[in-house]
């Protein structure tokens, strides 16, 4: 690093006894050769594929409800049908610039896609958000006949990072509702998801989230479904990468595996 710092004639870094940190031109260096060195990084991947098992790291990057609803199902058996592959998954409902976050690939729903990545169905092709709430809440404030009635509920709402507060969708024999009612209760997605089903459970008001996430609520009774009939349907998850770049072994391995799996429902 000297060596380079004495013939561009700059300093890249700056040292202490303590700590070794890029000055501004090293930060600015650095993030014009990221590109190239990624590539590099593929390209030496490629002898991966020369082994008679593919191996190397796997990195995704995946909404918190990919990584609770999709992948337990996906993640076991493939890593056990390529034991020299190590996966890791970053949870986060943000958008990511996966490059940027030294990601291989990611998981997201099609309107949060980029144009220039290439796409994969994976997990359940048609998923459901399902408005629920107790028994003893819907005792206590009554049933809502159509959406317009949850204005005058208790609601309990998702706020994305960084992001307006969204209206809830509803929609029933073409005709589509959007309904901003008033909330109790304003968590982010994620892990804090399990808070507001845990307050819907006991009886603070009533949410609409994934189906799937409060299935098992529903068929023990702790939670009942509020407007089935106007439920919104919306299609599920894509695998999607990069299209400019050589494809990793492990990436590779993982595409083909996703390929092989009987179409989900």
């Amino acid at each position: 690093m000297r060596r380079l710092e004495d013939r561009l004639g700059i300093r890249l870094l700056n040292r202490t006894t303590r700590s070794v940190a890029l000055t501004d031109a090293g930060r600015d260096l650095l993030s014009k050769l990221e590109p190239a060195l990624r590539e590099v990084e593929a390209a030496l991947d490629v002898v991966n594929g020369y082994k008679e098992r593919p191996a190397g790291t796997l990195r995704l990057n995946v909404p918190v409800s990919a990584a609770r609803l999709v992948l337990p199902t996906i993640v076991p058996p493939f890593l056990a049908a390529y034991p020299d592959i190590r996966l890791e998954v970053i949870a986060e409902d943000d958008f990511v610039d996966l490059l940027a976050a030294r990601c291989d690939a990611g998981i997201r729903y099609d309107e949060r896609l980029e144009p220039d990545m290439i796409a994969l169905p994976i997990g359940p092709r048609v998923q459901r958000f399902a408005t629920v709430a107790s028994k003893a809440y819907l005792d206590r404030r009554g049933t809502p006949g159509e959406p317009r009635d949850l204005l005058q509920h208790s609601c309990i709402r998702v706020r994305f990072p960084q992001r307006a507060l969204a209206p809830w969708e509803f929609e029933r024999n073409g005709q589509t509702l959007l309904v901003d009612p008033p909330a109790v209760l304003i968590v982010q997605p994620g892990g804090v998801a399990d808070l507001a089903i845990a307050a819907a459970i006991a009886g603070i008001g009533i949410v609409t989230i994934f189906e799937d996430w409060v299935r098992p609520h529903l068929e023990t009774g702790a939670l009942v479904p509020v407007l089935p009939e106007w439920w919104l349907s919306f299609s599920g998850p894509f695998l999607y990468y990069p299209g400019r770049r050589l494809v990793p072994t492990p990436l590779r391995a993982f595409i083909d595996y996703i390929k092989k799996l009987p179409s989900p429902i």
